[in-house]
């Protein structure tokens, strides 16, 4: 999916499919006036269509990356005179003096250049092409290495077959590249070609260098090996899945996830569906065995990590060295409530407990583990005091003592200063809604210091090695993307890669001034965030019927101050006011409670607040028809749309729902029972959380949607969902896309067939006007 919707810590496809239906990317060129009904939806439609053209798609920011310490970027640009073909440009950061490190024309061939990285020591480019997609992304391709001195290209992996290698990556000393290919983990001399296969035993049932579906899914695990700072050692992750349940997914048209089929030639007879099985644990199912091999870079037996417990009903997130010798390892049980900080030794695969993180409902890995004071210590984000917050780590006794301090939450670890002085981190006390870059001392002296000076919405950055530069891109919810390479601490801009200027005046006319954030009551004590998109020419003495986006689940917060709502921008623009709100238990940096009330509870505790905060709202704004309110959502917003038709229904007259789980006990382990347990510890929870469970309470119109091909949320769920409606004599539309997976975008024309009929269906069963 384009433009993730980051969780505070983790990352996970099916809820992030939130920014799919969130931010289409894309923005209208100007309000259409109507006349009348017809008018109104033909005027709607083309606007639609207008903001799905390639030429309102937000420009991106290069894809630059830090050299020599941050003295130096390097980025992709086109190449002159050659269509498609793209040249490897350096920058001094301070001065922007440009140098063409890789013409197009070195490569001697038509290469496209679909990733690259440069060695350590800048002499070679390792280049990835023609990628492959394998489930989210194009991790499977060949790769080439560019020597810049010499100009001599080679092409790794020997007799591979096209297409084939996957993840490969330069040693730290740049002798060797690793690299994986068909399960298996290599090794391969830049110098030489030699190639040496580290693995043996790689095959569809044990997966070495790479993940299982479910770990890639749920922990973004892809990338499986480590290179040791030495370059003598691999880390790597390997997977059995032997013992998990086979999932099968049917493509009528003979066309297992390939191109979407819209005719049978002629005279080709005999079009019969096939299959695509691969390996998936719904929850309470059997996982994975998983463990960490540690070999030689050279070749030889792996020594496997020594870890506690039943390999198959635990998890290792995250591996990253310490040092040569010693490898860390977060270490999940299969509750999720408990992860132990290990550390191995690479000789031996001896491991020791170092710190234990434990809550009574889940934890949150770390997406990183840096080592400070030479090792003698390093920082994790714990939620343990009530508030995310940085700890330095003795591994010796274990003891936590707090870098940050007060009541707030860091979102994320950005960075630590070379000298060990600063630690920098994304935070937003005051707004929820919003993020900001601030530094601390590391020493947990002092207070916090925002360095984000200007802007208030949403602020990421990617920090140089040496602390002193960020390429630094903003946004708010009424201004697109901007990139930038800034100085810090000052936060000085120095240049800008990318603005989307035009854009935002494009979009403007769509509504009625800026969007209106705000909060809303749900309880005594207890608000939650809100935003409000008003119509063209918005009359506050008019009755204006209301459109609610839902999420509502803990990978996903719909309210925050960042660019993407294109297609509420289009619903307002057709006469409806749009609203979101987040309820507890999604992942806003309000605090552990705010988002571990909803353990056990997913279902009734986001509908109730769902409810609560509609009503709130629609006492406090007398513009919004109560009999007319509309809901919509994708995937855990689909399922929060069910919950809502289903269980308020005197609340809510008509909602879509996209690629929804009705029944929680069909999607994967690793989500599923992070949030609920395992539904045969808490089967009351998962029947009182399932949506499913409470169709008689279906009163207005709803329309489901799903794609047949979903891999990730099963089209199992919504057939299931169809017969229970058709048996409890409930009216109701559907619409299914054979083959297309959870974005339904695959196929020309998809993607506006998708947001057409959702407009259609608002606009036919809760008329503006």
């Amino acid at each position: 999916m384009a433009g993730v919707l980051k969780p505070i810590v983790g990352g996970n496809w099916r809820r992030r499919t939130i920014t799919l239906a969130l931010v289409l990317n894309f923005a209208g060129r100007s309000a259409v006036p109507a006349t009348g009904p017809a008018d109104q939806q033909a005027s709607a439609e083309t606007l639609l269509k207008r903001t799905m053209s390639p030429d309102f798609t937000p420009k991106d920011a290069p894809q630059a990356v830090w050299q020599e310490r941050g003295k130096a970027y390097v980025t992709l640009e086109p190449s002159p005179g050659k269509d498609g073909a793209q040249d490897i440009v350096r920058y001094e950061t301070e001065t922007g003096t440009r140098t063409v490190l890789v013409a197009a024309a070195q490569l001697k061939a038509p290469i496209s250049i679909d990733g690259y990285s440069i060695s350590p020591d800048g002499r070679r480019v390792l280049i990835f092409t023609n990628a492959q997609r394998v489930w989210r992304e194009k991790t499977r391709g060949d790769y080439w290495v560019l020597d810049l001195p010499g100009g001599a290209l080679h092409k790794l992996g020997g007799n591979a077959p096209a297409s084939s290698l996957m993840f490969a990556r330069f040693s730290p000393d740049g002798s060797k590249v690793g690299y994986v290919r068909a399960n298996n983990v290599y090794t391969e001399d830049v110098a030489s070609g030699n190639i040496v296969q580290l693995t043996n035993d790689g095959s569809e049932t044990i997966i070495n260098g790479t993940s299982d579906w479910v770990s890639e899914e749920e922990f973004d695990i892809r990338d499986g090996f480590e290179w040791s700072p030495d370059s003598r050692h691999l880390a790597f992750w390997q997977f059995n899945v032997a013992n998990v349940q086979l999932y099968t997914l049917i493509y009528d048209l003979d066309h297992p996830r390939g191109d979407v089929v819209t005719q049978v030639p002629y005279p080709q007879a005999g079009v019969y569906p096939q299959t695509l099985q691969y390996r998936y644990p719904e929850a309470g199912t059997q996982n994975s065995a998983v463990r960490v091999g540690i070999v030689n870079a050279t070749g030889g037996e792996p020594v496997w990590v020594k870890t506690s417990g039943d390999p198959s009903n635990t998890y290792i997130p995250d591996i990253s060295w310490v040092d040569s010798g010693h490898l860390v390892l977060q270490h999940l049980n299969r509750r999720q409530n408990s992860n132990e900080i290990l550390v191995a030794n690479a000789e031996t695969g001896n491991a020791r407990r170092v710190f234990l993180d434990e809550d009574r409902t889940w934890v949150e890995s770390n997406k990183t583990i840096p080592w400070i004071a030479h090792g003698r210590e390093f920082l994790f984000l714990s939620e343990r005091d009530g508030w995310r917050h940085l700890y330095r780590v003795a591994p010796d006794t274990g003891a936590a003592r707090l870098v940050t301090h007060g009541d707030y939450d860091v979102v994320s670890l950005e960075d630590v200063s070379p000298d060990e002085q600063w630690v920098y981190f994304i935070a937003s006390p005051e707004n929820p809604t919003q993020r900001y870059l601030y530094r601390t001392r590391l020493d947990g002296s002092g207070g916090m210091e925002r360095l984000t000076t200007e802007h208030s919405g949403d602020h990421s950055y990617d920090i140089s090695p040496d602390g002193q530069w960020a390429f630094h891109t903003y946004s708010s919810f009424d201004t697109p993307p901007v990139s930038e390479v800034v100085h810090l601490p000052d936060h000085r801009v120095v240049r800008t890669l990318a603005d989307n200027r035009a854009l935002a005046d494009r979009v403007k006319p769509l509504t009625n001034g800026p969007t209106e954030f705000t909060k809303v009551n749900v309880a005594e004590g207890l608000t939650v965030d809100a935003w409000v998109i008003k119509p063209p020419h918005f009359d506050p003495t008019r009755k204006y019927p209301l459109i609610v986006y839902v999420y509502s689940e803990p990978a996903g917060q719909t309210t925050k101050d960042r660019w993407g709502l294109i297609f509420g921008r289009v619903l307002a623009n057709a006469g409806y006011v749009v609203a979101s709100f987040d309820n507890q238990g999604t992942p806003a940096p309000r605090g552990r409670e705010w988002r571990k009330m909803v353990y056990g509870n997913i279902g009734p505790l986001s509908s109730e607040q769902q409810a609560k905060a509609l009503q709130s709202m629609e006492k406090s704004r007398s513009y919004i028809d109560p009999k007319r309110v509309g809901v919509w959502g994708w995937s855990g917003g689909g399922t929060e749309t069910l919950n809502l038709m289903f269980r308020y229904p005197g609340l809510y007259s008509v909602g879509v729902a996209v690629a929804s789980v009705p029944d929680q006990r069909l999607y994967d382990s690793i989500y599923q029972e992070r949030y609920m347990g395992l539904p045969q510890e808490n089967p009351k929870a998962y029947e009182q959380s399932s949506a499913i469970n409470f169709v008689d309470g279906l009163r207005g119109h709803l329309m489901i949607i799903h794609g047949s091909g979903d891999d990730n949320v099963h089209f199992q769920g919504f057939e299931l969902l169809v017969n229970k409606l058709i048996a409890s004599g409930k009216r109701f539309d559907m619409r299914v896309y054979p083959g297309r997976t959870h974005g339904i975008s695959e196929g020309e024309g998809t993607k506006f067939d998708v947001y057409r009929h959702i407009l259609e269906y608002f606009e036919e069963h809760l008329p503006a006007g």
